[in-house]
């Protein structure tokens, strides 16, 4: 018996005259109506059918992958990229509005802050009150010493309205 190979590579030779350049064109047809098959395929397909194999001996062909529809594939594409544009454009836009309105109330910080310091520039300058008093007294021979604070002034609502601004810049 004849031993071959693992791979074993035969050729075919096409003569020039009508009947194997017929065959040829055939072949050639038909490798472009199933772009998946080769050559060899083909020839693999005759030699069985011509030594009238049955086909539940043959072994099955690998299976074809089914081409995938391009056009299905490139709408979803432009449409996942309009989609895409919406979302930058509506994100965008909501960024830009945030922007403004931090504008508008930094501006609005800036005025008050202005209105304030021309108010204190106005204003009498207000003598800053001694924080507290010592008074000695001499009691039975003993001196003790007490001390009067002053009470603090009010703090200015606007001003500590301001100050939480403030420190969040």
């Amino acid at each position: 018996m004849f031993q071959w190979s693992k791979k074993v590579v035969k050729s075919v030779t096409f003569n020039p005259g009508v009947a194997d350049e017929s065959l040829l064109a055939l072949i050639e047809s038909q490798l472009e109506k199933d772009p998946n098959k080769t050559f060899s395929d083909l020839c693999k397909e005759a030699l069985w059918q011509a030594l009238c194999v049955p086909e539940s001996v043959r072994p099955s062909p690998p299976p074809t992958p089914q081409p995938v529809p391009t056009q299905g594939v490139e709408l979803q594409i432009s449409e996942l990229q309009r989609q895409l544009a919406d979302l930058e454009e509506r994100f965008f836009a909501k960024e830009s509005n945030r922007l403004e309105m931090m504008e508008r109330h930094l501006t609005q910080l800036s005025q008050q802050v202005a209105q304030l310091a021309i108010m204190v520039h106005q204003t009498p300058a207000i003598q800053s009150p001694t924080p507290s008093t010592a008074v000695s007294e001499v009691v039975n021979h003993t001196v003790t010493t007490t001390y009067t604070a002053t009470p603090p002034q009010g703090v200015d609502p606007v001003i500590s309205r301001l100050s939480q601004y403030l420190d969040d810049f």
